[in-house]
């Protein structure tokens, strides 16, 4: 599941604009977006024809290089392509918009706003958390079966070149990887022109073919996928896992919708991206029905860059990788964008996140996510070796994520959207066969390397469900205790010294006294003139509008609570919103305010609620979480921290 890149160098869409419905009505501004487009989102579904059609018929379950299976497979692609992204995801889910955001984590947000009372509000998280964890998976073995395909071309061009193929592409994965902490501003510039020309060859590769044998095209007719199935039933089954990969990608276009709008999208896709690659898929089926059997199978080894006279494959290699090295770049854009939110919705403890552009907010690099993936990647490259191995490994997180996004979307049309049953049904139970049927064929490819992405998938599952549990039951612990603040105003007022200035006390929750105030009073027995219990809550939608940023409750004695709401694609950056603040006993000075935090040591113990394991996990994970100093970008020198023992 490839989310919306946050290293994307383009503007993506603010609170103040008109969410879903595309940046702007100017023509030529949704051209500008849609070129951009080209150049971020569809860089995963446009690396595919370098391996997606040579993989079912050299993949783990090889077909016969004859015209039935050929015009099966590229008529399979076709209608493949057809249903899951141009029906699926453009016609149907981009109309799912979260405030003008889309993705799994956008979807559910959506979708339990209006079921959360529900028995089903619980499931409908847990599978939008699934299918992030997921994403981890694919973002690893994108990369790697992307770069790797690509260099492998070089073989095409000389085979003695083989051993360097694995050291080339390391290197060059390795590189993407170090260069993330740089931000992608000054290179991202460079994504839409070398995307659009990399899209403009493969048509007119798939065309210099098509013109010698355009009876390919009959393969447009249904019919031929049909027979296929009905010729070879269980190779027909199992080739679904290697077709497939022809789509992966396809939930970015959803993803991304909050970047770039959903007009520019959808025109990228129906007027450039889809008809480029559907005249590669068919090129490269008329090359090998243009040969004999012998040379059809030397072709079937890499027919991609056999599309390409031999005295142009090299600077096509070149071009591949370039494009295989910006689709890399948007899947790990992705993994920090969806690290971000899934922080902001507690389900991943406060990871230390730069910002690597002063101009575009989105452009973020969070290092421990960057090494993790990096990490992965080379093992991943030195297990595996060659692409097509990796293939084989590829599609079961994809299609899981796709089948998770059909259940989602079942929910969406009959509970938000409210079809009549005589139009949603038929709908979802298509859509239900056909991904069904696309992750029941990659299952077969478990014990191949599709148990990776599970695995992976497996360790974030636990990771999220741990915290997000663990953060709920020590607010519960912490609420059990509570003190209201309102009695411990006036409690407090007479009984501790005044002193000059503003102390903000950082709550998790808006419900009575923080720790941290009645340890300071406790140990400290002082009070500043103005104390201010801030609680900083993340709301369902990706924005909030500036009204409603904030809430006051003036308690008297110089108390005031104070409610910050943000977005969870939004940065939480307290300083910068104090000086916006609305009247709270006048305007915040940071050098005359101090920031008071609660750190909990947590103790396992047998108290109900989880596991010894989890609870045990839940501690580490704590003690390695980014402080809240840093990730609500609090002034170093203006922090005080207060400890405390809970059990959970």
């Amino acid at each position: 599941m490839s989310e919306s890149p946050a290293g994307a160098p383009y503007v993506p869409s603010t609170a103040g604009e008109s969410h879903g419905s595309g940046h702007g009505n100017g023509t030529g501004n949704i051209t500008k977006l849609a070129l951009g487009a080209v150049g971020v989102v569809f860089g995963d579904i446009g690396t595919s024809p370098l391996y997606a059609f040579r993989e079912t018929f050299v993949g783990p379950h090889p077909l016969a290089i004859d015209e039935l299976h050929v015009l099966g497979v590229v008529s399979l692609i076709f209608w493949s392509m057809t249903l899951v992204v141009s029906v699926q995801y453009v016609g149907i889910l981009m109309r799912a918009d979260n405030k003008g955001q889309g993705g799994s984590l956008a979807l559910v947000a959506l979708i339990s706003g209006a079921i959360r009372k529900s028995r089903y509000g619980g499931l409908v998280v847990l599978l939008g958390v699934f299918a992030t964890s997921l994403f981890y998976g694919d973002s690893m073995i994108t990369p790697a079966v992307s770069v790797l395909s690509a260099v492998e071309g070089l073989t095409v061009v000389q085979s003695d070149l083989a051993p360097f193929v694995l050291p080339i592409a390391l290197v060059l994965l390795i590189a993407l990887f170090v260069i993330q902490k740089s931000g992608t501003a000054r290179i991202g510039a460079l994504f839409a022109p070398v995307m659009v020309t990399y899209f403009t060859v493969l048509a007119v590769l798939g065309i210099y073919h098509l013109v010698q044998m355009p009876e390919v095209l009959v393969a447009l007719n249904p019919w031929y996928a049909i027979q296929f199935f009905l010729t070879d039933k269980i190779l027909g089954f199992l080739a679904l896992g290697s077709v497939v990969l022809a789509v992966t990608g396809a939930e970015a276009l959803y993803a991304d919708m909050g970047h770039f709008g959903r007009g520019p999208l959808r025109l990228s896709w129906f007027a450039f991206v889809m008809p480029c690659l559907l005249i590669n898929y068919f090129g490269q089926a008329a090359m090998i029905l243009g040969l004999d059997d012998a040379q059809a199978a030397v072709a079937m080894e890499n027919p991609f860059f056999n599309l390409a006279p031999e005295s142009l494959r090299l600077p096509l290699v070149i071009l591949a990788t370039c494009a295989t090295f910006i689709a890399s770049q948007a899947v790990i854009s992705g993994a920090f964008s969806i690290t971000h939110q899934a922080m902001q919705l507690g389900f991943i403890p406060r990871l230390s996140t730069r910002h690597t552009s002063e101009h575009e907010a989105g452009q973020i690099y969070i290092p421990f996510v960057n090494w993790a993936l990096m990490t992965g990647v080379i093992v991943l490259v030195l297990v595996f070796q060659n692409s097509s191995n990796l293939a084989s490994a590829y599609g079961i997180a994809v299609t899981g994520a796709m089948l998770i996004d059909t259940c989602l979307m079942a929910v969406l049309v009959i509970v938000l959207w409210k079809w009549k049953l005589w139009l949603a049904v038929p709908v979802i139970v298509t859509f239900f066969v056909v991904d069904g049927a696309y992750f029941a064929a990659n299952a077969t490819k478990i014990p191949d390397g599709g148990w990776f992405p599970l695995m992976i998938g497996g360790i974030a599952f636990t990771l999220l469900t741990t915290w997000n549990k663990g953060r709920r039951l020590m607010r519960d612990r912490m609420t059990e205790a509570a003190l209201p603040l309102n009695v411990f105003a006036k409690s407090a007022h007479g009984s501790a010294a005044r002193v000059p200035g503003t102390a903000i006390f950082m709550a998790s929750s808006n419900m009575g006294v923080p720790s941290a105030l009645l340890h300071n009073i406790k140990h400290n027995k002082v009070l500043h003139e103005r104390v201010v219990v801030l609680t900083v809550e993340v709301q369902d939608g990706p924005y909030v509008e500036p009204e409603d940023r904030f809430t006051v409750v003036d308690l008297g004695q110089g108390f005031y609570r104070l409610t910050l709401r943000y977005g969870f694609m939004e940065e939480t950056d307290i300083p910068a919103a104090l000086a916006h603040a609305p009247f709270c006993g006048g305007p915040f000075e940071m050098m005359k305010t101090s920031f008071f935090l609660s750190r909990q040591t947590l103790v396992p113990s047998e108290k109900p609620g989880m596991a010894i394991w989890r609870e045990k996990l839940f501690a580490w994970m704590m003690r390695n979480a980014a402080s809240a100093m840093e990730f609500f970008r609090l002034p170093t020198n203006r922090v005080v921290e207060l400890g405390s023992q809970l059990e959970i």
